[in-house]
């Protein structure tokens, strides 16, 4: 693979050419994923008390 056709491909990607699916929505990924890393805090804060 040649340089120019490399960074042609890399150009339409970075436009949006790539094979994202069009129904995960990006925030609602993220919310997901920020939710379940709070649960697991909140659980191992839970196991990790003092007594």
């Amino acid at each position: 693979m040649s340089f120019p056709s490399a960074a042609t491909q890399l150009v339409d990607l970075a436009q949006g050419g790539g094979s994202n699916h069009e129904s995960l929505d990006p925030l609602l990924t993220g919310g997901g994923a920020l939710f379940v890393l709070l649960l697991l805090l909140w659980i191992t804060t839970r196991f990790n008390r003092d007594r």
